[in-house]
């Protein structure tokens, strides 16, 4: 069968084969049993793909997101990634535009599946592996496992309020467009690097950026902390909320706060209010699949495999000593996982020494 490699750069139509078999785009024929088949099709599932092809391995990436770019894509496509050496205030689509650039330079050797989710992983007598997805049976010699923290869901404000008729509208938990947000009085909640980012991106075109928080120390870079005490953001510490309600009669949202350990309340009206409490994840799939879990995350040695040769781990969904949940600490971990599995599968190739 004849499937299409990559989407196209730039617009909204795939390229890739999706779950219905359609095909546009380059071509390549996936063969009858590919080198390395990469579960994951965030940026460093991505990165692993195009990297297993400049080991001249033949690669399938699969990935149950109708397109390529994982949770950037879905949540963050305009929030600036600020941790990938070279890359300078990029946004997350530019990043995903950018490995999508990269994987179409090799399509004779990769083949991408979207909309496919990886329902079952069987090892067979021959050490070779056989992986159910939605739509097909992919027969691989090797598994590199890239899907970050698995599903993902936001964490929600700790008080109940009209979520059917303000989330999406009023309450937001990620940011699609920030010209949404233009003239706009924006209130932030959270303390991490995604709300401090958020709320410097929100100063430059909204008409008020409020940033809330319960303590009075951010769990931030310290750069983007010493920016955000030099901008106009406004900011309220330790409050925590206590009520948020539609404007009757208008078009805001009325929040109450109450200062941590003390008497004190505080009422405010915004136009929007941007959550940024974290995720909760769920990468439940990796025990169904009989892969070494520790807390949720898959547990892999100094070459990034698990206790299962040939099926090795990436990104935020491994653990091991001094692991940093980073798209960059990711990154740096594909070449050590590829090369090792390069020398596995073709004991003859040597690593390559550098770039």
């Amino acid at each position: 069968m004849t499937e299409a490699v990559i989407e196209q750069v730039g617009t909204n139509e795939t390229g890739v084969t999706g779950a219905d078999g359609a095909t546009a785009g380059t071509a390549a024929a996936e063969p009858a049993i590919t080198d390395v088949t990469v579960i994951g099709g965030g940026p460093v599932g991505m990165f692993a793909a195009f990297y297993s092809a400049m080991r001249n391995l033949d690669v399938t990436l699969v990935d149950s997101l109708p397109e390529l770019g994982g949770q950037v894509a879905a949540l963050y496509p305009e929030k600036p990634i600020h941790d990938i050496a070279g890359f300078v205030s990029g946004t997350g689509a530019e990043l995903v535009a950018n490995l999508k650039a990269q994987l179409d330079t090799f399509p004779e050797r990769i083949t991408v599946h979207v909309n496919e989710e990886v329902r079952g992983l069987e090892q067979l007598a021959d050490g070779t592996f056989t992986l159910t997805t939605s739509a097909r049976e992919i027969r691989t010699r090797s598994v590199i496992v890239a899907i970050g923290s698995g599903a993902f869901t936001p964490r929600p404000l700790a008080i109940d309020y009209d979520r059917e008729r303000l989330d999406g509208h009023k309450v937001f938990y990620f940011v699609k467009r920030l010209a949404d947000f233009a003239g706009k009085t924006v209130a932030v909640a959270g303390g991490g690097d995604a709300a401090i980012d958020w709320a410097l991106e929100l100063e430059r075109i909204a008409g008020k950026v409020v940033l809330i928080h319960r303590r009075d120390n951010f769990r931030a870079l310290e750069s983007s902390v010493a920016r955000l005490k030099e901008s106009t953001v406004a900011i309220l510490t330790p409050y925590k909320f206590t009520s948020v309600t539609g404007v009757p009669d208008g078009d805001g949202l009325h929040i109450e706060l109450a200062k941590i350990k003390s008497d004190e309340t505080l009422a405010l009206d915004v136009d929007a209010l941007l959550v940024n409490y974290g995720f909760t994840s769920d990468n439940h799939l990796l025990k169904e699949w009989g892969l070494p879990v520790k807390r949720g995350d898959l547990e892999v040695n100094e070459y990034l495999e698990t206790e299962v040769p040939r099926i090795y781990g990436v990104g935020d969904a491994v653990t091991y000593p001094g692991k940093v949940k980073l798209i960059s600490a990711g990154f740096g971990e594909v070449p050590r996982a590829v090369n090792h599995l390069a020398e596995q599968l073709y004991p003859d190739r040597k690593q390559p020494l550098h770039e």
